[in-house]
């Protein structure tokens, strides 16, 4: 019995080990690309970080004169309210609901989008940890050039909720590999 502890314990140490270098490398480490001009930025729903305008400003600077951005939000958030009525002669702003509400949907209304304008490169802009996921889903339904850029923030996180974030990222990841776009 006192064996089979030892062994389940080392088993399991092992496991979180590994699990949480791997987890490092792909949620923790920057996974983010070069910044260049692309047809349009894509703002991915999700936390309330700063992401909406991190994409609107990449628009201002002149990364794109498109902005797609994910409404995954409350009715009476206002910075998405503000967002999508933030229009300009110069910068166009296409917020929509994702269908199914993940990032599977948003991939498949950016590709879709694509297609319908003629797009060949896009800017994606989502939390760090989600790049790896987010770029393996993009890369599924558009085939043109993808620019992955993590919202600037800091994530101070303590060690338990990195736990969460990255047991979720890599069922999230699981699932993705089995789902078509």
């Amino acid at each position: 019995m006192r064996r089979l502890l030892i062994w389940t314990t080392a088993t399991a140490l092992v496991v979180a080990t590994v699990a949480g270098v791997v987890g490092y490398v792909l949620f923790t480490r920057p996974h983010g690309d070069v910044l260049g001009k692309a047809d349009a930025i894509v703002v991915l729903g999700g936390d309330q970080d700063g992401r909406i305008d991190y994409g609107l400003q990449l628009a201002r600077q002149g990364y794109a004169d498109t902005v797609v951005i994910a409404d995954s939000y409350p009715a009476d958030y206002p910075v998405i309210r503000r967002a999508c009525a933030s229009s300009t002669a110069r910068i166009e702003v296409v917020c929509f609901v994702p269908d199914p509400w993940s990032t599977l949907g948003e991939a498949m209304f950016a590709s879709r989008m694509a297609r319908e304008r003629g797009w060949q490169h896009l800017i994606v802009v989502s939390w760090n940890f989600h790049m790896v996921r987010a770029r393996y889903i993009f890369e599924k339904c558009f085939d043109g050039e993808l620019t992955m850029r993590p919202t600037p923030r800091d994530y101070d996180y303590d060690i338990f909720y990195w736990g969460y974030v990255y047991a979720y990222q890599y069922a999230a990841l699981l699932k993705a590999a089995t789902l078509p776009c």
